[in-house]
């Protein structure tokens, strides 16, 4: 963090530049902290930072509620104990000791798979919990493990792991130079990107079609993204296999299949594939997709005209029963047209701070697997090392002795964001003890029998470790905390490696920098013996010295950026990266744009890229008979977002919820005149699930026999404190999704064309 102070005698002000971590954009932010006479800082201004190497300046708006969220009165600053069923502030050692005296004795009883994990949405967004998550699992030992993947993009991670053989070896437009983009199931207007880390995403679509660029939209809605696009495709939902499967069958009859020798030299498979979707013809599909052959046959054509072309697909495409299958073939899409791993087509990051594409042996690996373990009520596979979140109610209430006697939640609400949440809702009451790390007593926490809030992300030092895997260019930012902890406030690495000390027997009192000390040395040990690493060979001693002695998650950032594939290398490598690179430069340090990665980036057992994944091969059959269902759509529910929204846990934020209400009922007016539903009324939504009443939008703006509701609402239980979000309640729609309907590879939700019947409210 770069400073400029004013050291009046009264007061001063300075200026801290940080990333923002509320979505996957990364923006830079110029943060204006004023100092009183007693010298307590408060912010006092938030904007974009226009020198940041990435961002440029944008910003959306809710990075600059940074300052809200961190006075919002709601946000606990001290931990909760629920004692008859009210939640009291307690001080951390009482909260400790609670927890060391029930935990502990819990897992003595029933066994450490007796103890279930939900890791929730922000903490891919926090530095500290990316990194000591891991050792919080570690400790417990359970592998009960939830996250918010599955209500998410597991599909697109599955499918990469099976065709480039690791989960996080996914490919990203290269929007700053592509002529041709194919947007599917996203909106990236209101979204900023998901899976592709860019700033300022809108302006790089503004930009394609200003150097004369074409822009395609295949949703059901007509988002603010297609309204801004050269096309729109109104696409049946869960249908976008189909059309994928098409285009490559046209450009097969066309004779346009060409890989490119670049990536054909890599390529196992593709006849085999070409061959298996050869069905799946455009005239074939048109029905079920909603989209007329001709229109299927001219995208596929253009895709393979353009000098360079992308396809892009995010939650609308992976929360679908074809989830998988459907990111498999963007993935053969965007190989056949020739634009894998080449400017302006679909390429792989190359992440500053290392990772799976960057570590070991280059160009080859184990591959990838699911099936390590089943739950235990439905026997879904393990995916990823997790299970399906819809599944989590389940293995509370119907998996007898075997069954979650508890639950630890890390920053997330799943009682708003997963399948049939009022199930899950009361399964929680069932547990023998919850804990939750929170900053907020939301709709799940309520269940919590302890709450510990970690400091606010201004309290936070940040680096995107996940989410700059999928960067649109090679940069890194790190941002120290803007302002201090509050007295007696440990930080968020803190609360969760004491937790994992707790849960391993080892009481609230363990030494945690010595524990630290030893993960960290553990790392270092890995690393010197790893053949492919910039400090192979090295002494320990020597690079643990170098690291320094204070324990947290910056000592452990170090090592990962200086061993990283631009890294200082502790002295090797003088301009490399490193933690005091980044501090030196507060707006970032730009590594370049992306680069072709083939073949180093494989990590598949044949050193190819496998399109013809017998996994994936095999559910072609499942598509196939289901295009006659598809035919026959009944109506549908799809969800949506909103650029001031970030899931659920924003709503607290008046400045982002104020103005005319966002969770309504997007209805086409077809389908408003035949179900006797008008502008400002109320319907009455039923799926096979659950039910819910919701004020009716008539918009043109969706397709016929399909509804929109928007996520993350529903505000309106007891025992939560959340009152902005409380009188603007809205409705939950995963009341709507079925917890039975997953993707059957990757475990994900279908949370995107759910049948539904819609009536006006009291008839």
């Amino acid at each position: 963090m770069s400073t400029e102070h004013d050291d009046h005698p009264a007061g001063g002000v300075r200026t801290a530049f940080r990333t923002c971590p509320l979505c996957e954009a990364g923006c830079g932010l110029e943060i204006t902290v004023a100092r009183d006479a007693a010298g307590v800082e408060a912010v006092t201004r938030i904007r974009g930072d226009q020198a940041d190497v990435f961002s440029h300046g944008f910003i959306c708006p809710k990075g600059s509620t940074l300052k809200q969220l961190h006075d919002d009165p709601d946000r606990l600053r001290r931990p909760l104990v629920k004692r008859n069923g009210v939640h009291e502030e307690v001080e951390w050692e009482e909260a400790w000791a609670v927890i060391a005296d029930r935990l502990p004795a819990l897992i003595h009883q029933h066994g450490r798979e007796a103890v279930a994990v939900y890791l929730g949405n922000p903490s891919a967004h926090s530095l500290s919990a990316l990194l000591y998550n891991r050792s919080l699992l570690q400790a417990l030992g359970t592998r009960r493990r939830f996250s918010a993947s599955t209500v998410d993009q597991m599909p697109r991670q599955v499918a990469a792991g099976y065709v480039f053989g690791s989960p996080v070896t996914v490919p990203v437009p290269d929007l700053d130079h592509t002529d041709f983009l194919v947007v599917m199931g996203a909106n990236p207007y209101a979204s900023n990107g998901s899976l592709c880390t860019a700033p300022d995403f809108p302006g790089r679509i503004e930009a394609i079609r200003a150097r004369g660029g074409t822009v395609v939209v295949v949703d059901p809605r007509r988002s603010r993204t297609a309204e801004e696009a050269d096309r729109w495709l109104p696409i049946r939902p869960g249908t976008d296999a189909l059309l994928l499967a098409a285009i490559v069958t046209t450009l097969a009859e066309d004779g346009l299949i060409d890989p490119g020798a670049h990536v054909a030299a890599h390529l196992s498979g593709l006849g085999a594939v070409v061959a298996a979707l050869a069905p799946f013809t455009a005239d074939g599909v048109a029905a079920a997709t909603g989209l007329s052959a001709e229109e299927i046959r001219l995208l596929a054509r253009d895709l393979a005209a353009a000098a360079s072309g992308s396809v892009y697909g995010r939650i609308g495409t992976t929360t679908t029963e074809f989830g998988t299958i459907t990111s498999w073939l963007v993935d053969v899409v965007n190989i056949v047209t020739g634009n894998l791993d080449r400017r302006g087509g679909a390429m792989f990051s190359m992440p500053v701070a290392g990772g799976p594409t960057t570590r070991g042996k280059a160009g080859s690996g184990k591959g990838f697997a699911v099936g390590r373990g089943h739950s235990v009520a439905s026997q879904h596979p393990e995916v990823m090392g997790e299970f399906p979140a819809a599944a989590m109610a389940e293995e509370i209430t119907g998996a007898g002795e075997q069954g979650i006697k508890a639950l630890i939640t890390v920053a997330g609400n799943p009682v708003l964001s997963t399948p049939n949440s009022r199930r899950l809702d009361a399964a929680l009451g069932e547990l023998e003890l919850m804990i939750s790390v929170d900053m907020y007593l939301n709709e799940t926490t309520r269940h919590a029998d302890v709450i510990l809030p970690p400091p606010s992300q201004l309290q936070r030092g940040h680096y995107d470790v996940a989410l700059l895997q999928f960067a649109v260019r090679n940069v890194a930012n790190y941002s120290d905390a803007v302002l201090p902890l509050d007295d007696g406030q440990p930080d968020e690495w803190e609360i969760l490696a004491r937790l994992g000390l707790v849960a391993a027997g080892l009481g609230p009192d363990a030494d945690l920098a010595g524990v630290d000390g030893i993960g960290l040395a553990g790392m270092v040990r890995t690393s010197v013996n790893d053949p492919g690493s910039p400090i192979h060979g090295r002494d320990p001693d020597e690079i643990l010295a170098a690291l320094g002695d204070e324990p947290g998650p910056v000592r452990m950032l170090d090592f990962m950026l200086q061993t990283g594939p631009f890294g200082a290398a502790f002295g090797s490598n003088a301009q490399g990266a490193s933690v005091a690179l980044l501090r030196a430069n507060p707006h970032g340090v730009d590594f370049g744009a992306l680069q072709p990665r083939l073949p180093e980036i494989l990590r598949t057992p044949s050193g190819t890229i496998e399109l013809d994944h017998p996994v994936l091969l095999a559910d072609l059959d499942r598509l196939r008979e289901r295009i006659g269902a598809m035919e026959q759509q009944p109506l549908v529910l799809v969800g949506r977002r909103h650029l001031r929204s970030n899931n659920s846990w924003m709503h607290n934020i008046e400045v982002l919820v104020k103005g005319k209400p966002r969770c309504t009922l997007h209805v086409h007016p077809d389908d408003a005149e035949r179900l006797g539903l008008h502008d400002g009324g109320v319907a009455r939504i039923t799926s096979r699930v659950g039910t819910v009443d919701a004020p009716v939008e008539v918009t043109d703006a969706i397709r016929p026999g399909v509804v929109s509701l928007p996520h993350g609402w529903g505000h309106d239980q007891r025992g939560t404190r959340l009152r902005v979000a409380a009188e603007r309640a809205g409705v939950n729609s995963n009341v709507l999704a079925d917890h039975d309907a997953l993707d059957p590879l990757s475990g994900t939700s279908v949370l995107n064309g759910i049948p539904v019947d819609v009536v006006a409210a009291g008839h």
